[in-house]
């Protein structure tokens, strides 16, 4: 893959960052001149991309994931849903330089994700990107997804399994993402290898298809993948870099791998019957004017 750099983005001022529910939190620039004294100068361009990087009891980690995005100097915004965290996650990431959506108690990783979607399709971003808040994404893949998208792609699907080394997993777990695979490849057509991954970037047009009230709530991984093929977006996979966790807990861990395949398998057999609320319009979950 070619590579291309980002210039830097333009200084901006610091935005007032505010804590809400349901991601309609935005940063607002101050810019108001002084009676007696010269205009001021104009805002800069606001960012066409959001980076949404969910986050449960990450205080620690998080922060430090914030700082490496920001030395990037990438012209993107970065957004971190605090899910609930009953610790410092929250102030954490708004110190190292996040604008901070915070919901009120523990609603799940696909809730947090969802979120971040509505936020963004709420905002009018034309790009979205999403990492993990422990670490384990780095940052400095995030231009690959960009690329992709850049290329037409409608989902750019970071994979562990074809940028050389893995992280270790335990052996259930490494079945249980082959065999999920397998199950994404067919039925999206496309060769998918990192079913779970959640290093992800999408377009517009996949943020539309996501910001609606059928978005699982704790497991968005093959079943998302499936339904993005049955809307029309295009996949495509990228060799990334991924680290070991530096802390925390996995959602795909334990007695929950089981319970994971178990709720796959089903959400996967009723999707050619699933369809949308007809109680509400698609657009409201997201708020849209």
């Amino acid at each position: 893959m070619t590579s291309r750099s980002w210039s830097p983005a333009p200084a901006r001022p610091d935005p007032t960052r505010q804590i809400t529910l349901g991601g309609c939190a935005s940063p607002t620039y101050a810019s108001v001149p002084t009676p007696g004294t010269a205009t001021a100068l104009p805002l800069p361009a606001p960012a066409t991309t959001v980076l949404v990087i969910p986050a449960y009891r990450e205080e620690g980690r998080v922060g430090d994931v914030v700082r490496q995005v920001r030395r990037l100097g990438l012209d993107l915004d970065v957004l971190v849903v605090d899910d609930g965290s009953p610790d410092g996650t929250a102030d954490e990431a708004r110190v190292a330089g996040a604008t901070v959506v915070r919901h009120p108690f523990n609603l799940g990783y696909g809730s947090a994700l969802h979120t971040g979607y509505c936020h963004a399709r709420r905002r009018g971003y034309s790009r979205l990107l999403q990492m993990d808040a422990d670490g384990q994404h780095d940052a400095t893949m995030l231009e690959r997804l960009v690329e992709t998208l850049d290329g037409g792609a409608d989902i750019a699907l970071g994979s562990r399994y074809l940028g050389g080394d893995a992280p270790r997993s335990s052996l259930v777990r490494r079945v249980g993402t082959r065999l999920f695979a397998k199950v994404a490849s067919l039925w999206t057509g496309v060769r998918i290898t990192d079913p779970t991954s959640g290093f992800q970037g999408l377009s517009a047009r996949a943020i539309a298809t996501v910001a609606n009230d059928g978005f699982p709530e704790d497991y968005p991984d093959t079943d998302v993948l499936v339904e993005h093929a049955r809307s029309g977006m295009k996949i495509v996979e990228v060799p990334v870099v991924m680290h070991e966790r530096l802390g925390g807990m996995s959602m795909h861990r334990g007695a929950r791998i089981a319970w994971y395949a178990y709720k796959m398998l089903v959400t996967l057999l009723l999707l050619p019957v699933r369809r949308p609320t007809p109680l509400r319009r698609r657009d409201t979950v997201a708020r849209l004017p």
